[in-house]
């Protein structure tokens, strides 16, 4: 009983966490995250595969402004949902060519650039504006982790879970200088307000 509870809270954290604090915000009605300069820490580089089978690096999102995700596409529950406000973010800031949508699988072993095209084209992603990546899982787990400071794990303690993987459930905003600018729970609606509040701001500041 007492290693059950001991897995459900080691759960628990992995699915609460991230991240830096909130400082005070600076500007009325921008994100307190957005407004911390202090805290933004790099994304570190990477190189990963796309859906469309060309390699992506950090080098090609310098200069752009983009939201990250993280998902996997045999996910029952949480990533579609992540995934369609992604969809919504797309559609909402059609015109916005700055702007890009970068979902990292945590599943690499499943996720062949295939799958990942098939799973993009039944959120209508366009290619150009949202990228889904994959990769080595080193690589990813490094990235999510020690980059990103977000949790991932495998949940398979019992048959059952098999394939199941425990993930945060939140954006994260990067500006043109590849810096963490905020993170955004996908299941607060208020969260999301912020989200779009943030990437104007950085759209604004070329």
């Amino acid at each position: 009983m007492k290693l059950e509870m001991t897995t459900a809270l080691a759960v628990l954290a992995l699915w609460i966490q991230p991240s830096v604090r909130p400082a005070k915000a600076v500007f009325p009605g921008q994100s307190a995250m957005i407004a911390a300069p202090a805290r933004r820490r790099a994304v570190p580089e990477f190189s990963l595969l796309e859906q469309s089978g060309a390699r992506i690096t950090l080098a090609d999102l310098r200069g752009k402004v983009w939201i990250a995700d993280f998902i996997y596409t045999s996910c029952p529950d949480t990533c579609p949902l992540e995934t369609a406000d992604m969809a919504r973010l797309q559609s909402r800031w059609r015109g916005a060519s700055d702007l890009r949508l970068v979902s990292f699988s945590v599943d690499p072993e499943r996720d062949t650039p295939e799958i990942l095209a098939r799973y993009a084209r039944r959120f209508k992603a366009e290619p150009r504006r949202w990228l889904f990546l994959t990769g080595a899982r080193p690589a990813i787990l490094h990235l999510v982790e020690d980059g990103f400071h977000l949790a991932v794990a495998s949940a398979a303690k019992n048959p059952q879970d098999a394939g199941l993987i425990v993930h945060s459930p939140r954006f994260v905003l990067i500006d043109r200088q590849g810096l963490i600018r905020g993170y955004y729970d996908t299941r607060d609606p208020q969260a999301l307000q912020r989200l779009d509040t943030d990437v104007a701001a950085l759209l604004e500041n070329k």
